[in-house]
């Protein structure tokens, strides 16, 4: 009787496992196709001549700089200071001309990647939120606006930003084929120079980001003028 009744329970266990269930791949992280948690650094370039440089630096385990300039002239003074918190990587500003300047939104919103459906996003110490760190399967769209602050001298621009990401997707480029990007649609206005007015369009452009091999795979600049570069070299130092 026992025997015949642990029969009937492996039986019955049996008929409730059912076949295996593969196990999800992770979602990929935004370090992966950025680079940024590594001494990285690559160099674009536009028709035969090179376009520009870019390199990370790494500050902690949460926070890595980076730098854009020319090659010959490098290292630039400008740096671009990432912190990495939650499920974000949030801008906190910039280093150049021997000072800081701070980033502080005073408004942001997250919506699809048309940029409908716009919703706040929640604060983060004023700290813009740049890019989702879990890469999604679906577009979306930030925006913000808010100020940026000369710390030697207090000026004060204002600025806004609206940003559309696109998720992974086959890509190429003068210089490499069959490589895996995140893309980054950009509009930038500010009142640089004329503190107090309405903010201008200053730039917009499209970035590709390729996994492992980082910024500027791709870049089509739209305004103020058309222009593109592709990355050729990458690296470690």
């Amino acid at each position: 009787m026992v025997r015949r009744a642990a029969l009937v329970i492996a039986v019955l266990a049996l008929g409730l496992v059912g076949p295996a269930v593969p196990a999800q791949a992770a979602q990929p992280t935004f370090d992966e196709f950025s680079r940024l948690s590594v001494r990285s650094a690559g160099q674009y370039w536009s028709g035969n001549q090179v376009g520009g440089q870019w390199a990370w630096s790494p500050q902690s385990a949460t926070e890595s700089g980076i730098s854009w300039g020319d090659p010959a002239t490098w290292p630039p003074t400008s740096m671009e200071m990432f912190r990495h918190e939650g499920d974000w990587l949030l801008l906190d500003g910039w280093k150049d001309n021997g000072t800081y300047y701070t980033v502080r939104v005073t408004q942001e919103q997250i919506g699809d990647g048309t940029c409908a459906d716009l919703r706040p996003v929640p604060a983060a110490g004023g700290r813009q939120h740049y890019v989702q760190w879990t890469v999604p399967a679906q577009a979306y769209c930030l925006k913000a606006w808010g100020t940026i602050t000369e710390q030697s001298s207090g000026k004060v621009v204002d600025f806004g930003h609206t940003q559309i990401w696109s998720p992974p997707a086959a890509c190429g480029n003068a210089y490499f084929t069959g490589q895996t990007c995140v893309k980054q649609w950009e509009s930038w206005w500010d009142n640089r120079g004329t503190p107090g007015t309405p903010i201008t369009r200053k730039l917009e452009r499209d970035q590709y980001i390729a996994r492992g091999l980082g910024m500027a795979f791709r870049i089509q600049q739209y305004y103020p003028s058309s222009w593109r570069a592709d990355l050729r070299y990458s690296w470690t130092w």
